[in-house]
C-alpha cells in the first residue's frame, strides 16, 4: 500500500479530486485482487508447495517495479491474464474443457483491448490443448468463438456510445519497438536487472526440476515456463516501454522462484535473495 501511494504521489501528476481518488482506490483494489487470484491460481493447480513464497515474490516484484501501478490499462490487463491463466492450467483435469477454453480466450481478448501484445498469451491456450492432449477438434475452434464474442461486445459498446469504430481500432498500438531508451531511468534499470537476473538464474533450475514432476503435472509447469517466455517477449517488443509491461512476468516468475526455493537447501542463500528484493525498492526511493 505504501509503494502504491508513494508511486501515485511522486510519479504522477493526477489532480486529487473525488473522482481520481476513487479511481486510485479501485486500482489499488485491482492490485490486491490480483494477488488473491494469483494465490488461487498457483494453489488450486498445485504449481508450488504449500508455502507463501509465491505471494511474497509476486508482491515484492510489484513493489520493485512501481511503474506497474501507474499504467491502469496494463494493471487491469494483467488481472485478465491471470484469470485466463487460471482457466488454462485447470484444463489438466479434463473437465469442462470447452468452458475453460472459451473463458481463457475471452479474458485474453479483454486484455488485448487494453494492451495489444497481451494477445501473445493466446499461444498458451493452444499449447495447453496440445500438452494436455485434447484431441476434440471443437475445443480448438472455441478460442476463436471467445475472441469473436469480445469483438461483438466491443463493437456493440462502441455503437451505443457513438464511437467511431474504425478510428477506435486503428488507434490500437500494434507496433513493435526495440528501443529501450525509455527504460534508462536508474530505478528501472536497477529493478529490471534484478528481476531478469532472478529469472535467468531460477529458470535453469526450474527446467531441471520439471523432469522430476509427475507426467500429469509436467504440462502445467511447461505452461508456466511458456507464460514467462511470452511475458519476456512482450517486454522486449512492447512499443511503449515504461517498466509497467514487466507486470506480465511477475506471476510466472513468482512460481518459478517459489519452485526454486523449494529445492534450495541453503537457508542463508534464500534469505539473501529475499533481502535483495526488499532492499531494491528502498534504494530506488533514495535514488
Amino acid at each position: 500500500m505504501i509503494a502504491f501511494i508513494s508511486t501515485k504521489v511522486f510519479k504522477t501528476t493526477v489532480a486529487y479530486n473525488a473522482l481520481n481518488v476513487g479511481k486510485q482506490i479501485v486500482l489499488f483494489g485491482v492490485c490486491i485482487f490480483s494477488v488473491f487470484v494469483f494465490d488461487f491460481l498457483s494453489g488450486k493447480n498445485d504449481l508450488t508447495k504449500s508455502n507463501s513464497y509465491k505471494i511474497l515474490f509476486f508482491s515484492l516484484f510489484m513493489v520493485m517495479m512501481p511503474q506497474t501501478f501507474i499504467n491502469s490499462k496494463i494493471l487491469v490487463a494483467n488481472l485478465f491474464i491471470l484469470f485466463a491463466l487460471r482457466r488454462i492450467i485447470s484444463i489438466r483435469t479434463k473437465k469442462q474443457i470447452n468452458k475453460k477454453v472459451f473463458d481463457a480466450a475471452f479474458w485474453i481478448s479483454l486484455a488485448t483491448l487494453l494492451c495489444f501484445w497481451s494477445s501473445l498469451f493466446y499461444i498458451l491456450i493452444f499449447a495447453a490443448l496440445l500438452l494436455f492432449t485434447v484431441a476434440d477438434v471443437k475445443n480448438w475452434i472455441i478460442p476463436f468463438i471467445g475472441i469473436l464474442t469480445v469483438g461483438v461486445i466491443s463493437i456493440c459498446y462502441l455503437l451505443l456510445t457513438n464511437t467511431d469504430i474504425i478510428s477506435y481500432f486503428s488507434n490500437i498500438n500494434t507496433d513493435i519497438s526495440f528501443d529501450f531508451s525509455m527504460l534508462n531511468e536508474t530505478q528501472i534499470v536497477l529493478s529490471s536487472t534484478v528481476i531478469l537476473s532472478y529469472f535467468v538464474w531460477a529458470v535453469f533450475f526450474y527446467i531441471i526440476n520439471i523432469k522430476t514432476k509427475s507426467k500429469s503435472y509436467k504440462p502445467s509447469y511447461l505452461l508456466i515456463l511458456l507464460a514467462a517466455i511470452i511475458a519476456v517477449t512482450i517486454i522486449i517488443i512492447s512499443p511503449q516501454k515504461t517498466g509497467a509491461e514487466f507486470i506480465f512476468l511477475f506471476a510466472p516468475l513468482s512460481i518459478i522462484m517459489a519452485s526454486y526455493f523449494e529445492i534450495v537447501k541453503e537457508k542463508w542463500f534464500k534469505e539473501a535473495l529475499i533481502w535483495i528484493l526488499i532492499l531494491v525498492p528502498i534504494i530506488n526511493l533514495l535514488l
